[in-house]
């Protein structure tokens, strides 16, 4: 077993080094650990590998995936962000720093229709980034801020990493996570204002924003109730038995086509086919990616090759705090190279048996890995939302470095609270029921 496991490691190590898209990558080392694993009967032992990756997306939940990516890109089109920007300026002014915490509300509060960062980075950094660079604020400024606002919606629900974390640990329930992103999730929100309005001071960003006129407040209200209603109809919706996490997806759809088409009537008939084809190829990335994995899991869960681990871990005498402590280490660095559905792809068959092992929620280990998820969305030199903000921004990655680490630290505050207090994560489904 020792050599089928150096065999697994070593091939999808090769593999990504060589720049090898991370699906094939563990679909091909899985399938050689697999070929090695059964010599003796290597055809029979190969009938695992079309299964598993039948198995791998073969799961109801998983039918939401599709739905929410769609619901991104519609309500990327409808003009619900900059509707929400106006209702949030009316509602605090205008002066320094305030630009840049209503970037943040409004990407919290579109992490409740949709759960995708890089949909919501190109949501509100179409509408913000001008806007505050109007202001005064530099382009780099803006594209951080936005970067990590954006982060936020891996945490509140619905989101995407959430789902695929259900399949993955049986005793997580989809509508548990969802409840127990929500305290985190709007942690993590508040958290990001701070460095954000005191940066602006510090600095001098935003002196031209007093000077910009300052939106009634009930037309805004009036124009922005549609895209309220989003979020209280999909988690209000699931919360009193109307629909199931999957279905509410499907009513986002609908919903959002509504508004899209009817209300503001910011999407035609001739846009639906691009919204359709960006939404069926970014779900058929996700959902190969998830059965390639499978393969990967397969080998790594049948082969027990990851037990001996857990084992030597636990026999150690090791402090869970100091497990934790490697375990968010390791994630951070994975997190700088690898997309977020990937690292739960790899990592949580690897660290499910050691969570078993210190008797750590699974819920609560959910929101943990999504924490560092959400910190990966934003940190160089993958950093997927801030390569949206970025590219909306019209800056390289590399100008946004002075400002990525104090909102790397808040969010870094809000991780070590959690560890600190589960209860911060538990509370919600605890009095939810789930």
């Amino acid at each position: 077993m020792t050599e089928i496991a150096l065999v697994l490691f070593a091939v999808f190590s090769v593999l990504m080094v060589l720049g090898v898209p991370i699906g094939v990558a563990l679909g091909f080392s899985g399938a050689a650990a697999i070929a090695m694993a059964n010599q003796d009967a290597p055809l029979l032992g190969l009938m695992a590998i079309p299964q598993n990756f039948y198995a791998g997306i073969a799961k109801y939940p998983l039918l939401a995936i599709p739905m929410f990516v769609l619901v991104g890109s519609i309500f990327d089109r409808s003009g619900v962000a900059a509707r929400l920007v106006n209702l949030a300026v009316a509602i605090f002014g205008r002066g320094p720093g305030v630009l840049p915490m209503v970037a943040i509300l409004v990407a919290m509060f579109l992490g409740g229709i949709s759960g995708s960062g890089p949909a919501c980075a190109a949501a509100v950094g179409g509408v913000m980034v001008v806007a505050m660079r109007n202001a005064g604020y530099p382009p780099a400024f803006n594209a951080t801020v936005i970067g990590a606002a954006a982060a936020t919606d891996i945490l509140i629900p619905p989101s995407v990493a959430f789902i695929i974390y259900s399949v993955l640990v049986p005793g997580a329930s989809v509508p548990a996570l969802f409840a127990a992103g929500i305290v985190p999730g709007v942690m993590v929100g508040l958290a990001l204002i701070i460095p954000a309005i005191w940066l602006s001071h510090r600095h001098g960003m935003g002196r031209n924003e007093a000077s910009l006129p300052r939106p009634p407040f009930w037309r805004s209200l009036r124009q922005a109730v549609w895209g309220i209603a989003a979020p209280i109809l999909i988690l209000g919706g699931m919360r009193m038995g109307w629909f199931t996490p999957t279905e509410a997806a499907v009513v986002a759809v609908y919903y959002g086509l509504f508004v899209g088409m009817v209300v503001y009537r910011t999407i035609r008939v001739r846009d639906l086919f691009g919204i359709f084809r960006e939404a069926a190829e970014l779900s058929a990335i996700i959902l190969l990616v998830v059965a390639l994995a499978s393969i990967f899991a397969y080998a790594l869960s049948t082969m027990s090759i990851i037990d001996p681990l857990a084992r030597a871990i636990s026999a150690s005498g090791m402090n869970e705090y100091l497990v934790l402590a490697l375990v968010v280490l390791l994630l951070v660095v994975f997190g700088m190279f690898l997309d977020g559905i990937s690292i739960f792809l790899i990592f949580v068959p690897l660290l499910l048996p050691i969570a078993e092992v210190f008797g750590w929620d699974p819920v609560w280990f959910g929101v943990l890995l999504t924490l560092n998820v959400a910190l990966g969305q934003f940190t160089p030199p993958l950093a997927v939302n801030l390569m949206v903000s970025c590219r909306l921004a019209g800056v390289h990655m590399q100008a946004t470095m002075p400002w990525v680490g104090w909102f790397l630290a808040a969010l870094f505050a809000v991780m070590a609270m959690v560890i600190a207090w589960p209860q911060l994560a538990l509370w919600m489904p605890q009095q939810l029921g789930y």
